[in-house]
């Protein structure tokens, strides 16, 4: 059977764990050509290795690094269809008072920034060689639903999930579409973060139990999701905020 990827090329950052991981998986399986964008070596390569997918070490903060994936992804796969902005981060769950101007930064940076950068350097190529592109940006309920706690990471999310809905109105003349896939939390690097204290069955509880179909989001929730969007079956759509949540956002 042919994969519903099959042909395309992706970037998926923050691919060496997590959601990311997930996603690139999936990517493969479904015949896609992937580059794993990860700021840490170790993982993008291991996880790139067992997929038979391409690796390069990058800050999505980092303008150069943008410009380093696209000549990557042309110089190996001959072209660029989809970008997953998978990286993102986040502070320890907190009284916002207490918030420092490095967390500020940090969540604004990663997973803000990031977004600006990859369509500021990657929209032009799409323009440029009058080919249709998929972005699909990893927000989150958080974003649209926000516990208390995480004021400024939520915020950050609740940005990517408008610029990806204003860049959806812009470029859909262009067949350039926009969308963001947001996941209730899970069990990632980051949960302890999202908690404020270790990630255990018990001190998840208070949040799953929010959720009406009784657990988190994982990494194969997530990148299904973002299978669909990036395929040809999604060509209609764009601008969407897919809730991959249980019903957290109802």
């Amino acid at each position: 059977m042919v994969g519903r990827l099959e042909g395309k090329v992706a970037i998926v950052t923050g691919g060496g764990s997590g959601f990311g991981a997930g996603i690139a998986t999936k990517f493969v399986q479904e015949g896609a050509k992937v580059l794993i964008a990860d700021l840490s070596q170790e993982n993008g390569a291991k996880v790139a290795q067992s997929l038979g997918a391409e690796y390069l070490a990058a800050d999505v903060t980092k303008r150069s690094d943008w410009e380093a994936l696209l000549k990557k992804a042309v110089d190996s796969f001959g072209g660029l269809d989809i970008v997953v902005n998978n990286a993102g981060t986040t502070y320890k769950n907190k009284p916002t008072e207490s918030v420092t101007d490095d967390d500020f930064d940090l969540v604004f940076n990663v997973n803000v920034k990031s977004i600006y950068l990859s369509s500021n350097v990657l929209v032009p190529y799409f323009i440029e060689n009058n080919r249709p592109g998929s972005f699909i940006q990893i927000a989150s309920t958080a974003g649209i639903r926000p516990r208390p706690g995480l004021t400024w990471y939520n915020a950050s999310k609740a940005a990517v999930s408008n610029a990806s809905k204003t860049m959806a109105v812009e470029y859909a003349p262009k067949q350039i579409r926009f969308n963001a896939v947001c996941p209730v939390v899970g069990s990632t690097g980051l949960t302890h973060l999202f908690l404020g204290k270790a990630d255990t069955e018990e001190n998840r509880k208070g949040f799953v139990s929010t959720i009406p179909l009784g657990r988190g989001s994982t990494p194969k929730d997530v990148a299904n999701a973002c299978c669909y969007l990036a395929s040809d079956e999604a060509e209609f759509i764009t601008g969407v905020n897919l809730e991959v949540d249980g019903g957290r956002c109802v």
